[in-house]
Parts: C-alpha cells; structure tokens; sequence
C-alpha cells in the first residue's frame, strides 16, 4: 500500500489511532476514515501534476493551478475576515430571496416562528431578510477552520504536502459539484474568490438539501432553513 508507514504516522501523530477497537467503531472510526480519504484525494492530486510534463494534459495541469491559486486566495479571505461562513451563507440567501415579494417574505417568517425560528429582520427587504437569515444559520455552526491542522501539520512534510493536496482536491470537488448543482450561488460564490471555501459549509447544504432552494416553494425554503439550524 502506497504511503502506508506515512499514513500511520499522520495517524498517530495527530492521535486519530484508536487504541481499542471499540473506538473504532464509534466517531474515531470515522475520523480515521476520513483522514485516510484526505491523504487519498491528495496522492491522486499529486499524480495528476505529473500532467504538467506532457503536452496532452496541459489543460489538466493549467485548471489545477488555477484552483490552488483560488484556494490560496480563499484561504486569505478566511484569515482576513472573521466569519467566512456568514459571508457564504448571506450570498446563499441573497440569491434564494432576490426575487421574493415582500408578502413572501412574511409568509418565510411565520412558518419560521411556528417552529420556534425568529429571523430578527430590522426590515422585510429581501437583503435585510438574507442578512438576517445569514445571521442566525451562521450562529450555530461551529467550523474548523485549522486548514494546518487538517493537513497533518504534525506529521512528516511528504505527508504534510500530500495532506494539502487532499484538502484543495475535496475543496475543488465541493467547488465542482456547487457549479453543476446550483450555478448560480457557484458564480456568487467565485466571484467572491469563495467558491473553492464552499467545502467548509457542504455538510450543512446535504443535510438541510439546500440546493434544492432555486426550485423551491415558499414551505420548502422554510422547510431548508429549519434543517439548516437544527
């Protein structure tokens, strides 16, 4: 198995290991899992530079950078600001009720209180309803955002490095399925250079089916939000 000493190193240094079986089966497991699943995305990154010294896969290497670089910058912009993910999430909800009418807007908000949600909205404008929303969605997450941390900065540099590659590798599959899904909040998102961050806040999109939002009813965007707080 490739990297395999490595691998365990990374493990134990950063005391993922579980030293019963037991805890293997519990959140240890999963995080075993998921490192594993990060060093693998980084190793097939690293395979795909190998690109950049033929000719015929020039294009490969050339999108590659190009997403390191959005990466880097997305990674300023979370060090520069102090909530990254109410910035996604206010772009999110910017999108979703541009269009809403004011009536729409109030109907949100009442199927909201009827389940203990209080969108404190100063005004029912569709930017101080997103901006609001944004807020509160915002509030209860509790993200990670150690970028050194997840790539094994503890560990040996090879493994360090290919750690790195995993995270860009999720982050840019996220960034792809975004664009594919809902291209819209994908644009709003790039051109914020935040579209290759949007992995940080994906768990929450799945669980809550939030990208089902651009088709949905005034009941299921409620139905979302709910999901997204809960």
């Amino acid at each position: 198995m490739y990297y395999r000493d490595e691998v365990i190193s990374y493990l134990q240094a950063n005391k993922i290991l579980a030293l019963k079986l037991d805890h293997a089966l519990t959140g240890v497991g999963k995080a075993v899992s998921n490192q594993i699943e990060t060093i693998g995305a980084g190793a097939t990154r690293a395979l795909y530079y190998t690109s950049c010294f033929t000719d015929e896969y020039q294009d490969v290497c050339k999108k590659q950078k190009t997403e390191d670089i959005r990466f880097r910058n997305g990674v300023i912009y979370l060090l520069r600001h102090n909530n990254v993910a109410y910035d996604m999430f206010k772009l999110y909800f910017e999108e979703i009720f541009k269009d809403k009418t004011t009536e729409q807007l109030e109907r949100i908000k009442q199927m909201l209180m009827a389940v203990n949600i209080h969108i404190a909205a100063s005004s029912l404008t569709n930017v101080g309803f997103a901006l609001a929303t944004a807020s509160f969605v915002a509030a209860g997450m509790n993200l990670n955002l150690e970028i050194s941390a997840l790539a094994g900065r503890r560990a040996g540099q090879a493994v360090g490095i290919i750690g790195i590659y995993g995270i860009v590798q999720k982050a840019a599959d996220s960034a792809y399925r975004l664009h594919i899904t809902y291209p819209a909040y994908y644009s709003a998102l790039y051109i914020q250079e935040l579209e290759m961050m949007y992995f940080l806040i994906e768990p929450v999109f799945e669980r809550a089916k939030a990208l089902t939002a651009q088709w949905a009813s005034d009941d299921e965007i409620a139905d979302i939000i709910t999901r997204m707080v809960r």
